[in-house]
This record gives structure tokens, C-alpha cells and sequence, in this order.
């Protein structure tokens, strides 16, 4: 049986309770779960349910709206053959909705009916949208800065939204005091919504043909992506479906690059930064609450970290356009370092790279406006 751990004191805790951090108000983990064989598959099922034989809990009656399953692309960026895994292609727009789809239903069928979340945009429309499929009550706070369009999704699934002025941490001060009255339902604090994006390792080794890619370059804010790989790929390496991590690249700002600081310092604390403002608002997070965790999976992987400044990134949203592939500037980060790990030969031109791009550029379409009227 799985249970809570506190990562940082090993303490472990009943999966019965309803919790989102430890008594020592670290985050939590769940203890490693065995894996799935492929043959543990539910075919039958177009959604990240297809894989709950690898969930902790058993859930009679998941909140689900198709999630998952999205194409994996063969292309090439700036001439270099890769593999685009679109997230997008997810009923509120963001790969957020695997995570949110596990963690409300298991919340629902432990008696949450109400919760909160604090959200740069994508993770509080995900909870929002799937908060009303789930019949759940949800309240968002929300960084005042956020694109209007992302608030706008919110409140139209009918979530009570509350702007909150100051940076993107002041958002989650403001969430965390609330919880006293609200379960906080944090996709990034909350274990079971990592134990929804894990279902995207699964999904590319079985998108590859029950083989793992060589690397992944991920855009990386709170690391829910980076991390629910990480725990796929081991959880197949315990149930013996394969034998090695893939490479996992973290890519983030330079405006806004706190794992990169770190990961290069070779620490595993904090480093000071200098922060600035970036069009790649989901991931501009200061101090992800997971850093630890990240970097660990970072290093074992003999993986990486890569920054990429404002002009790479807004260069690469529209070279990425110009292929077919509207995303938002947060996603083109991860194309953008997808060059620099190819120029500096971090990775090999032969290798089999997925490039993961985790948001829909209709949310930021004033972005695209604004560079496209001064080309």
C-alpha cells in the first residue's frame, strides 16, 4: 500500500487522511509503487485511465474528459529531426489536466466536494473545468498579471476567481492561508497530481513502441511534468518494462531560471537570482517547492538544465507557428533549448528527443499580436 512521505524526513502518513503538505509543512511525496506491465494496459480506454492499474488508490468514478493520448509528433525544429508530444490536444488546453484529472477524483471519492488552487493561468482553468465535470465546488486565486484570456476560462466554468496583486508567490501566500477553510487541491503541492502526469511517461513508451526516447526537454516551472516522468520511467524500470531513465532536460527562462541556478551551482538548495519578468509566465516560478526532488531526478537521469532568453523564446513560438504549431511561449522555450542541447553536443543529432509542448498559443494570442506587428 502507498502512503505519503515527507521526502525531506522519510515520515510517512496513511493515504486515508486527506492531506497536501506534512506536519512540518514540507511537500509530499508517495512512497514507489510498483509499476504496470503493458499487458496491465486498458486498451479499451482513450484517456489517461487507460493506466490506473499504476494509481495508488482505486477510483470508482474518475472525472474525466478524455484527457491524454495526444499526439506524438515526427518533425524537425531548425533542421534537426525530433519528437513533438502536443499536450495541448487537452479538453481546457494544457497538459495540467492529466494531473488535475487523478487528483480530483481521488479527493472526490475521499469526500472533498470543495476546493482551491492558486494558478498563473493554465493549472487553476484545468481545475476549474474539471471541478465542474466533477460537480466540486472551486475557488482560484490568481496572479493579477495573468493573460486575461486564462482568466476568462476560470470563471467561465465557474469557478470563483480572486486576483491577487504582487508577484506569482504572493498568489500561493494568499491560497495556503485560505486553506484553513478549503482543502487546497495544489497541483503543485499535492502528491496525486504528480501521480496524473506520470501517466505522460507511460504514454510515450507507449507511443514509441514500448521503448523510451533517448531525451525529453521539458519547460519547467514547479517541475510537475519533470517529476511524473521521472516516477513513470522508474516505476517501469521496477515492474522490469525497461532498464534505463531516458535523459530528462528541465528548460526555463533565464528571466526566471531558479533549477538551472542550482543544478549548475552542483548544490541542492536555493541559489540567489536576479528575476525578471517572461513571456514564459508558467514557468516563471521563483522557488518551486520541489527543487529537491527535481534535482534529483535531473541527476540521476544524467539529464540537465538549460536557460533560454526572451528573444529565443519569442524566435522559436514563431518558428513553431511557421510549422503548424501554435503554442504558447512557455511550450517554445523547450524547442529553443532543443537547439542549444544539439549546438553545444549535450545530445547527439541521431538521438531520439521528445520536445514537450504543454500549452495552446490561443491563450496568449496578444503575445503573437504584439511580435507580429513589429516584424
Amino acid at each position: 500500500m502507498a502512503r505519503y512521505v515527507d521526502s525531506r524526513s522519510q515520515q510517512t502518513f496513511p493515504l486515508d487522511t486527506p492531506i497536501w503538505q506534512s506536519p512540518s509543512g514540507h511537500p509530499l511525496m508517495l512512497t514507489p509503487l510498483g509499476g504496470l506491465h503493458r499487458e496491465q494496459i486498458d486498451f479499451a480506454t482513450r484517456s489517461i485511465w487507460r493506466y490506473r492499474a499504476s494509481f495508488p488508490l482505486d477510483v470508482e468514478t474518475p472525472i474525466s474528459l478524455g484527457e491524454g493520448c495526444t499526439p506524438l509528433v515526427a518533425s524537425t525544429f531548425a533542421g534537426t529531426t525530433c519528437f513533438f508530444k502536443l499536450e495541448w490536444f487537452a479538453p481546457t488546453g494544457s497538459f495540467k489536466d492529466r494531473g488535475t484529472s487523478v487528483m480530483l477524483s481521488m479527493l472526490r471519492q475521499q469526500g472533498i466536494s470543495s476546493v482551491l488552487e492558486d494558478s498563473s493561468g493554465n493549472g487553476g482553468s484545468s481545475v476549474a473545468g474539471y471541478g465542474a465535470a466533477g460537480d466540486m465546488q472551486v475557488k482560484v486565486f490568481v496572479p493579477d498579471s495573468t493573460s486575461p484570456a486564462k482568466i476568462a476560462q476560470v470563471r467561465a466554468y465557474g469557478a470563483n476567481v480572486e486576483l491577487v496583486p504582487g508577484p506569482r508567490e504572493a498568489t500561493e501566500q494568499a491560497a495556503i492561508a485560505a486553506s484553513s477553510q478549503v482543502f487546497y487541491a495544489s497541483h503543485n503541492w499535492h502528491p496525486f497530481f504528480l501521480q496524473g502526469t506520470k501517466t505522460l511517461g507511460y504514454e510515450l513508451w507507449e507511443d514509441l513502441g514500448f521503448k523510451v526516447p533517448d531525451n525529453i526537454i521539458i519547460p519547467t516551472g514547479a517541475g510537475s511534468n519533470l517529476l511524473g516522468c521521472y516516477i513513470a520511467f522508474q516505476e517501469l524500470i521496477s515492474s522490469g518494462e525497461i532498464e534505463n531513465l531516458p535523459r530528462l532536460f528541465a528548460s526555463q527562462p533565464s528571466n526566471c531560471a531558479p533549477l538551472h541556478a542550482s543544478f549548475r551551482a552542483e548544490t541542492e538548495d536555493y541559489v540567489d537570482c536576479d528575476f525578471q519578468p517572461t513571456v514564459a509566465e508558467g514557468t516563471a516560478i521563483k522557488r518551486p517547492i520541489r527543487l529537491l526532488e527535481m534535482l534529483h531526478a535531473l541527476r540521476e537521469s544524467n539529464g540537465g538544465t538549460i536557460a533560454i532568453g526572451e528573444q529565443e523564446i519569442a524566435a522559436a513560438s514563431l518558428m513553431l507557428a511557421r510549422q503548424g504549431l501554435y503554442v504558447e511561449p512557455t511550450s517554445a522555450q523547450a524547442a529553443a533549448a532543443f537547439s542549444s542541447l544539439i549546438r553545444d553536443e549535450t545530445i547527439s543529432e541521431s538521438d531520439a528527443t521528445v520536445i514537450l509542448l504543454t500549452g495552446t498559443g490561443l491563450k496568449t494570442t496578444p503575445f503573437y499580436e504584439a511580435k507580429l506587428r513589429s516584424c
